[in-house]
């Protein structure tokens, strides 16, 4: 089964346990996920399915929209609510205005340090799991843009907020840096991605559904239609001559006149054949056959 599916991911369950219920769903093994979600998190997580799982290098790095809810008194470990209290926990001394004025310092262009508990490489080493063994990883900041933050209720000890936040960019980071902030401490209680790119949560399918769907024999009816991914790519439509030198590897002229370095190829209006890459004019060389 070849395709694009956009799984509601529920908590409780790693990006890893969803990829592999919907492998025995849909009778596929070839899946991958673009862009992995806490166990804690729920929301949108696109799988490629089948040969598509060749289109993962185009995707690039999407940025995502979550919303969420982070509790002032103690952080933890891991940034969230499933770490250990990295200390007793303090009373809250800050008022909405100072909590409003210190999230509006996460905007825009701004270095973070990621979680200990991530899968930043160290070494080669996931930075969680130097963790766990008790160690500390020797990470360095990374380079991120916060598009928006903003606190949208605050009652008690929680804020609600929603965020978007480009790709590599950490949420628990986040809240952990805005307790320090407010000078109480602070860890994500809840997360739901709503976007991930051009994927949102309209589009999702539960588990439930995807299950239901593969048994009736539905699934791939439920997917986005192929000419809908990689929409920054031009689509072209190819005759069955030209998809069969394609299929060889052979270059193409095909009838695509402007100026993008990429295409999608099509057989019909809905097989996806190739990805081409274009030589000079409209001469493409095939760079990943799909069809």
């Amino acid at each position: 089964m070849n395709g694009l599916l956009i799984v509601d991911k529920p908590g409780g369950m790693t990006s890893h346990d969803v990829v592999s219920r919907v492998r025995r769903a849909a009778g596929e093994q070839s899946i991958g996920h673009l862009g992995t979600l806490d166990p804690m998190a729920t929301g949108v997580l696109p799988l490629l399915l089948g040969k598509y799982t060749r289109l993962a290098q185009f995707f690039g790095p999407m940025p995502k929209t979550y919303t969420g809810s982070i509790r002032f008194g103690f952080a933890t470990d891991t940034y969230d609510r499933e770490g250990t209290p990295a200390g007793a926990e303090a009373p809250l001394q800050f008022t909405s205005e100072e909590l409003f004025a210190s999230a509006a310092h996460f905007s825009g262009e701004m270095e973070q340090m990621p979680p200990p508990y991530s899968a930043k490489k160290i070494g080669g080493k996931p930075a969680h799991k130097i963790a766990r063994a008790g160690e500390i990883p020797q990470l360095k900041p990374a380079r991120i843009t916060i598009f928006n933050f903003e606190i949208t209720s605050f009652a008690g000890d929680t804020a609600d907020f929603r965020i978007s936040v480009s790709s590599g960019g950490y949420v628990r980071a986040v809240a952990h840096d805005l307790g320090q902030r407010l000078g109480c401490g602070a860890h994500l209680s809840s997360l739901r991605r709503v976007t991930a790119g051009p994927f949102g949560l309209e589009e999702a399918l539960t588990l439930q559904q995807v299950e239901q769907l593969a048994h009736e024999g539905n699934l791939s009816a439920r997917m986005p239609h192929p000419r809908l991914i990689l929409p920054d790519l031009p689509a072209v439509t190819a005759d069955a001559q030209t998809i069969g030198r394609l299929r060889n590897g052979a270059a193409v002229n095909l009838p695509e006149f402007g100026s993008a370095p990429l295409v999608k190829i099509f057989e019909g209006q809905r097989e996806l054949v190739a990805i081409g890459r274009r030589i000079a004019g409209t001469l493409f060389q095939p760079i990943a056959v799909i069809g």
